[in-house]
């Protein structure tokens, strides 16, 4: 009976993952569910149908007056900013378009009875449909690309199809995008020198040769995602944190992760914990010597907490502080990316990682897409495929393409346990068959959120001063996930919100924290860097030698992991 069992599991798991190849790993089933539940409470509200039908009715002023206004409200939109569509009929279509956005969001937000989870997949639903109809993704209804392939006599439209083209073969092929030959690890990208020091299944550890003549005491161990290479940290010369940390003074290890295949499946969380984090923490603290500056980032940053959590009720103190870039422990507010984190949807997904084994790269950077369809998807397609304009690539975007995958285990235990029963804030946690507790971490901590993030809300990410009896400096930088942590001495337009939380004072809610936090101009790398040697024991000379007797130099920096696409 269970071998049939067995079998019937087999053929639905199969199944569903063959479909989520289609869905582009969305199920239809959860937006069936929400479809249904929106349908079910709008029949049994009868004042809300009667304002949605005589919506055209009661808008009109509104949109009389819009017509008429110098600037109507829909030319504050990016996608209308243009000066040609304050003329008529591009004005109709704009104010259209917003008068259509005004629609749906009555007809899917604030339904009585409705599900807040329901209404989030509704009101996001409806605006991919509207993002994709926007009257500035089509020729014959936006202006600036008429005028553009009239000027040009249609050559853009003809540049444009190549780009398309050959966007499309590269995709295909599984070639980087066009001008990612112009960045090259190890030469121009991750080139700051150091030595891998130790390796194992799962990850390297690379440790930088000094550029000063004594450091901090305690060095800087970086614990970036595994959803991405690690290089983001060391991008290139004038944009390495890595370098400026060195250059300031510091001893500096990263952690470089392996990109997992289908054979990696079965690594779970605590794979990660033992063979990464932990073993990383035990190498850089056997060449040091020292308690060391653990700084994890996003996916990172979460395995940072669990592990500062698991070390905090050991008699043996490894960690001196801890270092959080855009990375959430508690996930009650993890924005929009609960879309994708309901109990159908990680169904569905671990159904789609058995079959592959892990949790394919462009399902990943699909998903992130989506949450700004807009930008990402609708705005680009305009800009290099009808207009023929194809942005040069930078550094950040070069290491944006370069992603990695996800094992099947550990994604769906970080899924389940972390996103979507919040085990680790609720205390019902556990490593190793040992419980694990937010409370046990205590350590000083300097958490970074920033204003555009899309993957970890600073709301989320603000919630580590619910972390009791902590010393709390939490930064909100200008930026968004990747861009606000990228935010070097120097960059133009750069400014952060920072405030200190002693653990005897009350706590904010990042309201009235961002109502008290003062706004400063320039990069908050320097802050961070004058916490880091505050919370230091002094200055020692700088190693003379990069690993010990324990663990000998195995080859240079960037490594060999860092390399497997």
């Amino acid at each position: 009976m269970d071998a049939d069992v067995n079998l019937f599991d087999n053929l639905d798991r199969t199944f569903q993952a063959g479909l989520a190849r289609l869905t582009l790993g969305l199920t239809p089933a959860g937006l069936t569910e929400a479809y249904s539940s929106w349908l079910a409470h709008l029949a049994m509200s009868p004042g809300r149908l009667a304002e949605l039908a005589s919506f055209p009715v009661t808008q009109l002023p509104d949109y009389w007056q819009s017509q008429s206004q110098p600037v109507p409200e829909a030319n504050k939109d990016p996608r209308f900013k243009d000066e040609r569509w304050l003329q008529w009929p591009w004005r109709f279509l704009a104010e259209n378009f917003r008068q259509s956005e005004l629609f749906w969001q009555k007809a899917t937000v604030g339904i009585h009875g409705l599900s807040s989870e329901y209404e989030r997949i509704l009101s996001f639903a409806a605006r991919q449909y509207l993002d994709a109809l926007s009257p500035s993704n089509f020729v014959a209804s936006n202006p600036e690309l008429i005028h553009q392939t009239l000027a040009h006599l249609g050559e853009n439209l003809v540049q444009g199809a190549a780009n398309a083209l050959e966007d499309w073969r590269r995709d295909k092929t599984g070639e980087p995008p066009v001008g990612a030959e112009a960045f090259v690890l190890g030469e121009n990208l991750a080139c700051t020198p150091g030595k891998v020091v130790f390796k194992n299944t799962l990850m390297e550890l690379i440790h930088y040769q000094p550029r000063s003549e004594t450091v901090k005491k305690e060095p800087v161990l970086f614990m970036p995602a595994w959803i991405m290479k690690y290089y983001i940290l060391d991008l290139s010369e004038h944009n390495s944190m890595v370098r400026w940390l060195l250059e300031q003074g510091h001893d500096v290890y990263m952690i470089s992760w392996k990109n997992p295949g289908s054979e990696d499946r079965n690594l779970g969380m605590e794979d990660y914990v033992r063979d990464g984090a932990l073993k990383a923490i035990e190498v850089a603290g056997s060449i040091s010597g020292e308690q060391l500056h653990l700084a994890g980032y996003c996916l990172g940053g979460t395995l940072a907490l669990l592990t500062a959590a698991f070390l905090g009720g050991k008699e043996e103190k490894p960690l001196k502080s801890l270092t959080l870039f855009a990375a959430q422990g508690d996930f009650t507010e993890a924005g929009e990316l609960m879309l994708f984190v309901t109990p159908s949807e990680v169904a569905y997904l671990k159904n789609m990682m058995w079959a592959q084994g892990t949790l394919d790269t462009k399902q990943m950077s699909g998903a992130f897409q989506l949450l700004r369809s807009n930008d990402l998807i609708w705005s680009r397609m305009v800009h290099e495929y009808l207009m023929g304009e194809k942005p040069s690539l930078n550094d950040l975007m070069a290491w944006n393409s370069d992603a990695t995958r996800m094992p099947y285990k550990m994604h769906s235990e970080y899924l389940e346990k972390l996103f979507l029963h919040n085990e680790f804030a609720e205390g019902r946690y556990s490593l190793f068959g040992e419980p694990l507790a937010p409370d046990d971490i205590q350590l000083p901590i300097f958490a970074v959120g920033t204003e555009k993030d899309h993957v970890a809300p600073w709301v989320s990410v603000h919630k580590v001063h619910l972390i009791g009896g902590n010393d709390v400096t939490f930064v909100l930088a200008s930026g968004g996930h990747n861009g606000g942590i990228v935010s070097e001495p120097g960059h133009p337009h750069r400014s952060y919100h920072i405030l200190h939380k002693a653990p005897k004072d009350p706590y904010l809610s990042p309201q009235h924290w961002l109502e008290q936090a003062p706004l400063k101009q320039g990069s908050w790398w320097q802050p961070w860097q004058q916490w880091l040697s505050d919370n230091s024991s002094g200055d020692i000379p700088a190693p003379k030698n990069l690993g010990n007797r324990h663990y000998r130099a195995q080859g240079d920096a960037p490594g060999s992991y860092v390399f497997l696409k």
